[in-house]
């Protein structure tokens, strides 16, 4: 099967140092980054007290999710009321952190790794992010958003196509003519995307257009 599958509710259910443990990465054999669940009730310790400085934790970052229940967060003294779909991120490896359920059946997913190791931003989580500024019609919005993803995928052919098509709507010819030969330098296959693409219309007249 190409693709391993848990619930949470299925996992075991480990008490240790006064916490319950849902093995997530030892049961799904993942490698990229850690990953683990933990569950208490109301009252309970849902996280133990730690920073991430010591043992060989090799300072990571850590993401928690609270997936059902409720928990309060203690970051560096602050609290943080966390329902379930809170995300609370904690970057700095010197921060204290801990929690506690506030309703029974409280999950939290804690997923960690070292500063840095998932590289920059995806190049198409640019393009995804512009979305809501093509749904308005801000089209240099969209491209002024968009281009930031050149400083760390500057030779990326679907980044430069979404480029080609935003600065094509937002009247920037000579951008979008740019973008739109280096797309196709980079990857032939976006010639066949352009072929029918109305968002080039604008500049497909152009003397300029690669051909």
């Amino acid at each position: 099967m190409p693709a391993r599958v848990a619930r949470l509710s299925e996992l075991d259910d480990i008490p240790v140092a006064g916490i319950r443990l849902r093995p997530i990465r030892r049961t799904l054999g993942i490698t990229a980054f850690g990953m683990n669940a933990y569950t208490a009730d109301a009252g309970e310790r849902l996280i133990e007290a730690h920073d991430e400085t010591a043992g060989g934790a090799g300072g990571h970052e850590e993401l928690y999710l609270v997936v059902t229940g409720r928990a309060r967060f203690t970051v560096d003294g602050e609290d943080v009321d966390a329902p379930a779909g809170t995300l609370v991120f904690v970057r700095d490896k010197t921060s204290p952190r801990e929690a506690f359920a506030t309703e029974d059946a409280t999950t939290a997913v804690v997923v960690g790794g070292p500063a840095g190791a998932a590289g920059p931003v995806s190049a198409w989580e640019w393009s995804f992010g512009a979305a809501p500024f093509t749904r308005r019609g801000d089209w240099r919005g969209a491209y002024d958003f968009a281009a930031q993803g050149l400083d760390a995928h500057p030779a990326n052919p679907s980044l430069e196509y979404n480029l080609a098509c935003y600065a094509a709507m937002a009247g920037m010819r000579d951008a979008g003519l740019d973008h739109l030969r280096r797309a196709f330098e980079l990857d032939p296959r976006t010639r066949d995307w352009a072929a029918t693409d109305t968002d080039l219309d604008p500049i497909r007249d152009d003397a300029a257009y690669p051909s």
